[in-house]
């Protein structure tokens, strides 16, 4: 069965720095698109991230450009989160996913889910 696990959340203080890693089991995600989404308290999942398969293409949330590197090993059958400046908008559960589709920015085209990691900004 696949399963999805994120890693590497936690309590960062703003305009602090935090990686999350996903690793992957039981399929081989190599060929799919990976991306990362969050979702705050009371609010809908929102997209994040995602990137190619080749990695030669990556499309972000616009208040995440220049602030959120996702990038992916397929050796390891991972992906990550590079997320820098952060603020206490940021804090949120982030879940990474895993998808046939192109870069999609909906939850709805993504398969897979991992359980989430919280990451939490204090001020």
């Amino acid at each position: 069965q696949a399963q999805l696990v994120e890693s590497g959340g936690g309590l960062v203080q703003a305009g602090g720095s935090l990686r999350l890693s996903c690793a992957a089991s039981g399929c081989t995600f190599s060929f799919y698109t990976r991306a990362w989404f969050r979702q705050a308290p009371g609010k809908e999942r929102e997209f994040v991230a995602a990137i190619t398969w080749t990695s030669s293409r990556t499309v972000y949330a616009d208040s995440m450009k220049g602030r959120y590197t996702i990038s992916r090993d397929n050796a390891k059958n991972a992906v990550y989160l590079q997320m820098s400046s952060l603020g206490s908008g940021d804090t949120a559960g982030y879940y990474c996913a895993s998808g046939t589709g192109l870069l999609g920015n909906t939850v709805q085209e993504y398969q897979y889910w991992g359980q989430g990691a919280q990451v939490t900004v204090s001020s």
